[in-house]
């Protein structure tokens, strides 16, 4: 008989509980090196697991929803050579708790009562039920479980949502704000119900978090770039035909440099009471896909020359709309252009 592999999630960065959107293997199908198994939806883009051997699926581990984390099982594939054979083999018996003492036929067993957790102790719940309580804003650690040994079940956060929210949701601490008002916005007209994206529903707090922590100023410049723009069309004009287009945000990238390095603090972070400048010039260029705002970061520009920025550029482009970018794509940013060049505008 064929070895059998349980295959797991691989290192996907610092994301845990990231939801399987898409399940794209069943039993029985015969997979190769690096066959896509599942698709993964973390905080900023889908990712795939691939099959790390040739074989078939034996079983699949997860569902759609389930929440996963690096180390978490997916499927199991047993190993095949040039040609895969089907082997039965017995399932593997679900878990199962101690049985209970015997009782008498006409003796109904007690049902266990519902237990909230102990203080400073996490709530006893699944993943997918913390996956929708996140997406309701219930806070379990409010909620009594009604499932066995006090488990909480998705009943118990459906039941939870009417609760309304607390004003300051989002909110730093110590910042008072006033409610949001709720408006039947129905009464005025007709209206269309639209959900948020997944990203765009963790995206919204922390924008709201930075916005009221991080300190704003705007200022505006007018700049002549008649002989950039010459020789932006000139350098597209000879390289073509090797697929690549240099942009404004190409040249804007490369030109941020010269200004990190003679102003440090614009490239750094605080940290408690410490600035960390940083060293390196990792810059982020916000991009508008179809699923919400994500930031892809083209590492050690100053480096690189302009044609392979805008390669870069190019090819994270496409990632992003695409929803393919990998956690590596968006890390370690230390400055971010958000250009509104596309669509004009003088300030």
């Amino acid at each position: 008989m064929a070895p059998v592999t349980q295959v797991t999630v691989p290192d996907i960065g610092d994301f845990t509980d990231v939801p399987v959107i898409e399940i794209l293997v069943k039993p029985g199908d015969t997979v190769a090196v690096e066959t896509p198994l599942v698709t993964l939806e973390s905080d900023k883009a889908t990712m795939e697991v691939p099959s790390p051997i040739a074989g078939v699926v034996k079983e699949v581990l997860v569902a759609l929803g389930d929440a996963l984390s690096m180390g978490s099982p997916v499927v199991t594939i047993e190993a095949s050579g040039d040609a895969p054979v089907e082997v039965a083999t017995e399932p593997t018996p679900p878990a199962v708790d101690a049985p209970a003492p015997t009782v008498a036929p006409e003796a109904e067993p007690e049902p266990e009562p519902a237990v909230a957790a102990e203080p400073g102790q996490p709530a006893y719940a699944s993943p997918a039920v913390r996956r929708l309580a996140r997406e309701r804003g219930v806070d379990l650690a409010a909620l009594t479980g009604t499932g066995r040994r006090g488990r909480i079940v998705k009943a118990d956060v459906e039941s939870g949502v009417s609760a309304p929210a607390p004003a300051t949701a989002g909110v730093p601490t110590g910042r008072a704000l006033p409610p949001w008002p709720q408006v039947n916005f129905a009464k005025f007209g007709p209206v269309e119900r639209e959900p948020l994206s997944r990203i765009a529903r963790i995206a919204g707090p922390y924008l709201q978090r930075n916005w009221v922590t991080i300190p704003h100023v705007t200022h505006h410049e007018d700049a002549d770039i008649t002989e950039l723009e010459a020789f932006r069309k000139e350098t597209n004009a000879a390289v073509s035909a090797q697929g690549i287009k240099l942009t404004m945000v190409a040249l804007l990238l490369k030109a941020c440099v010269p200004s990190l390095r003679a102003h440090p603090r614009l490239n750094a972070s605080l940290d408690g009471d410490d600035l960390v400048l940083k060293r390196y010039y990792h810059l982020g260029f916000a991009a508008d896909t179809p699923l919400g705002l994500v930031v892809p970061v083209i590492r050690d520009v100053d480096t690189k020359g302009i044609l392979e920025i805008a390669g870069e550029l190019t090819a994270l482009s496409a990632k992003a709309r695409d929803g393919k970018l990998s956690p590596e794509d968006m890390a370690g940013g230390t400055f971010t252009i958000s250009s509104l060049g596309g669509i004009g505008g003088t300030g």
